[in-house]
């Protein structure tokens, strides 16, 4: 399975690679598979390469999307968190 997150492109090089950011990590993106890419576009990225680049539409949803899973995963981790320290209480 492969996993592609989206980026929104910061400043693109000369060289064809570009600052992108998602959910505020900083990453250098290589822009050479996709067309006329530009500065605010949000770009769907893999193995260091956009892939593919969203309208805006679609970049809306998926970054709301992606909020909702960040959301859940963080809930998540607070309820093991929860349920260790609990189990580390009782079973002391």
């Amino acid at each position: 399975m492969c996993l592609a997150i989206p980026c929104t492109i910061q400043e693109i090089f000369s060289d064809g690679s570009a600052r992108a950011v998602s959910n505020g990590v900083e990453a250098s993106v290589r822009l050479d598979l996709i067309e006329a890419p530009a500065q605010g576009d949000t770009v769907l990225v893999h193995a260091g390469f956009a892939i593919q680049k969203l309208d805006k539409g679609a970049s809306k949803e998926l970054l709301a999307l992606w909020a909702e899973v960040r959301n859940a995963e963080v809930k998540n981790t607070e309820k093991s968190t929860e349920a260790s320290s609990f189990h580390d209480r009782t079973h002391a």
